[in-house]
């Protein structure tokens, strides 16, 4: 019966053809390959004959309804590419080429149909085409193999496209008896789709090998291990692709007097299918040595390119142009900053001979410093007579390339750009992979947000003056280490540094001379406790006593839970947004990064030691206060030290007349210290280079490092 006469007739075809395919590809027949190959040193380019056979191909397998068209490529949907195609082809001047090759093209073609028309062996039908290639480059044989193949399989289909509308092509098709195969389309459907299959792999080789021939040898040489590797390789796949054009060559021959036995058609299918499998598994193996010689070339160029960029930060240029078009280049010539407060794209020319701040971060900004970042800067622009409104803040975002730019990433990228009033590049794209290596590298740029300052000639001046801002804000300008070093030396440990840029209540308490009091911590019991005894103990001393609370650092649910406690119990002032809290120790933090930049520690410092007594408070689980009066002397003390210091008030209270609350209150904490105590100073791994030895800002004696993580959650 023929359901199962078939399936046995096609498994002995399958052996047959397996055996066919297999057996040749040994190295006995790569050696006869490899010997009649003998290139005379003439070099085409074959780019522009490769264009115009894929353009033949395309159409063929996409302009008759016999066969659906190549996978990947709708029916009927490839007309703009298609169109693409022939305009490159009519641009780029390939007609004196094919004139040379025009022969050798006309000689294959003719090779290949007299060979299949008799019924040869397929492989020596190949040997004979690669004897007439035999003088040239690999790249060139596999295209002119398939010219030769686009010509004949071009000219069936436009006849077969024609015979209903043309006489001349209705006369011709009658002889290849066209009518009768298009009448049965369904018989042979099978054996079209194969060929289609494999018509697009031998393409996609043709233009991988075309591809490993441009590959730029000044970046890439034939040592290179993935090109020892595909050069190995390509003869094979040249082999394999002209075998495959033979067999596809030998499908369209056996249509003409084919008759009725569409049987074969299946057969057929199946080996043009097996040999589209091993074609395709070639192909795969090229690609990837291709995209192992482009990422060796990417690299080189990233070297090159990054070394340019350190040779252009090292010399002297007449404005800043030169660097920021570097830094930030226009894609396709459109404006690559947007301005976020007209919305619309702006050209660099927009910061020429300006001072630059690159604020430099990760897609993800703790909006804390976004916040207090945005604020400093609004400030800056209220007075455009003042210096501090001559600097200009780009945001540049580091995206890491490794990962596919996802419509997440767009929207949390759009969503800060619109949140940021000054300018941000348009896209992540306009920074280039050198460029970010350069900020790691040379900035240090690892998460934590940098603020790299660029004077008007594009010099850095400061590689990172965000703890400069955090400090003086805008004061700082123009931002430079000889800036930070003169703004250090006018300072003292007074209220105006701790937190005069805090909260604008803070200055008026100054003006008037009232005692001040910060405190801290997350033990309400002591927060009340402390609170209470302290206006009581004011009142009795018959002073005027403000209060802050300042929480924290890292401030999350917890600490808003306190000052909502602290308000309605009227028990202190309390900061009226928590990312005001967060400021208030990233400044700490800020002077501690910038004292230790200039070399200063707690034994040779005064403000470091105050600085690091403020910070080992926050590292502590109690709480803490500092006291003032107005910009003067400052005295400070652990939770439970003040609290008993407090209550023991009627016994220095006599001191108070002859040196002063602040003066008699720090006398009595000096009479009930311990020398007991066990300090924790912790410091944001990210600020910067941590020091190897820090001393206790209490005892002096070196105090033991331990490495933390911390998760930021309540």
């Amino acid at each position: 019966m023929a359901t199962t006469f078939i399936p046995d007739k096609v498994q002995r075809v399958r052996q047959r053809s397996g055996d066919r395919m297999f057996a040749s590809d040994d190295n006995g027949i790569m050696k006869q390959i490899h010997a009649i190959h003998v290139p005379d040193g003439r070099d085409f380019d074959v780019k522009p004959l490769l264009r115009i056979v894929e353009n033949i191909l395309l159409r063929t397998t996409s302009s008759t309804t016999l066969t659906p068209a190549l996978p990947g490529i709708p029916l009927g949907s490839n007309q703009a590419q298609l169109d693409a195609l022939e305009d490159k082809t009519l641009q780029d001047g390939s007609s004196n080429m094919i004139d040379l090759l025009a022969h050798t093209i006309n000689k294959i073609s003719c090779e290949i149909s007299c060979k299949c028309t008799s019924g040869g062996d397929a492989h020596a039908t190949a040997v004979a085409v690669f004897n007439i290639l035999s003088s040239y480059s690999w790249d060139a044989k596999v295209v002119l193999a398939l010219a030769a193949f686009a010509t004949t399989y071009g000219e069936f289909w436009l006849v077969a496209h024609l015979y209903p509308t043309n006489p001349l092509a209705k006369s011709v098709a009658i002889l290849k008896q066209l009518p009768d195969i298009l009448e049965h389309t369904d018989a042979l459907k099978p054996k079209f789709e194969a060929l289609s299959s494999l018509i697009k792999v031998m393409v996609d080789v043709a233009k991988c090998i075309v591809q490993f021939k441009e590959l730029p040898p000044q970046y890439i040489t034939p040592d290179t291990p993935a090109m020892v590797t595909a050069i190995a390789h390509i003869p094979t796949a040249v082999y394999w692709t002209i075998r495959s054009i033979v067999a596809c060559a030998s499908q369209i021959a056996s249509l003409i007097g084919m008759s009725h036995e569409y049987i074969a058609s299946t057969m057929d299918a199946w080996e043009l299918s097996g040999l589209a499998h091993k074609v395709s598994n070639m192909y795969g193996h090229l690609q990837s040595q291709l995209y192992l010689c482009q990422q060796h070339i990417n690299d080189k160029k990233h070297i090159e390119a990054y070394m340019m960029l350190v040779r252009l930060f090292e010399t002297p240029h007449i404005d800043n142009m030169k660097i920021i078009r570097v830094l930030i280049y226009a894609k396709d010539d459109q404006p690559p900053l947007f301005d976020g407060l007209s919305k619309r794209k702006v050209s660099l020319d927009i910061l020429r001979r300006k001072n630059v701040l690159l604020f430099i971060s990760e897609l993800e900004v703790p909006h804390e410093e976004l916040f207090i970042l945005d604020q400093m800067y609004q400030e800056s622009r209220q007075d455009p007579t003042r210096p501090e409104s001559q600097y200009e803040v780009v945001w540049m975002p580091m995206v890491d390339r490794s990962t596919p730019w996802t419509e997440e990433k767009n929207r949390q990228f759009e969503t800060l750009k619109s949140m940021m009033p000054w300018y941000s590049v348009d896209h992540p794209s306009s920074i280039d992979l050198a460029v970010i290596k350069y900020i790691k590298e040379m900035w240090g740029f690892n998460k934590k947000p940098l603020l790299v300052v660029l004077d008007p000639q594009g010099r850095v001046v400061n590689n990172n003056a965000i703890h400069m801002m955090w400090i003086w804000g805008s004061l700082a300008f123009p931002f430079t280490s000889l800036r930070e070093e003169g703004l250090w030396k006018g300072e003292t440990w007074r209220m105006e540094l701790l937190a005069d840029t805090i909260d604008p209540i803070i200055h008026n308490w100054i003006s008037e001379g009232s005692y001040i009091c910060l405190f801290g911590g997350e033990d309400m019991e002591w927060i009340r406790k402390f609170c209470i005894l302290a206006k009581a103990i004011a009142r009795a001393a018959g002073i005027r006593l403000e209060m802050l609370y300042v929480g924290k650092s890292n401030p999350r649910e917890k600490i808003q839970k306190i000052n909502a406690i602290i308000s309605t119990d009227n028990l202190s002032h309390t900061l009226p947004d928590l990312h005001l809290v967060w400021f208030f120790w990233v400044r700490l933090e800020s002077m501690w990064y910038s004292k230790m930049q200039h070399g200063k520690t707690v034994e040779s410092d005064p403000i470091m030691q105050e600085i690091v007594s403020m910070l080992s408070f926050d590292g502590s689980d109690q709480g803490w206060v500092v006291f003032s009066k107005g910009s003067g002397e400052m005295t400070k003390a652990k939770g439970e030290n003040i609290v008993r210091c407090l209550s023991d008030y009627d016994v220095w209270k006599n001191n108070v007349s002859s040196k002063g609350f602040l003066g008699a209150l720090n006398d009595y904490l000096r009479e009930i210290h311990t020398p007991h105590h066990c300090n924790r100073l912790i410091l944001p791994g990210t600020t910067g280079s941590i020091p190897e030895r820090v001393v206790c800002a209490e005892c002096g004696r070196p105090m033991e490092k331990f490495v933390m993580y911390r998760c930021c959650t309540d």
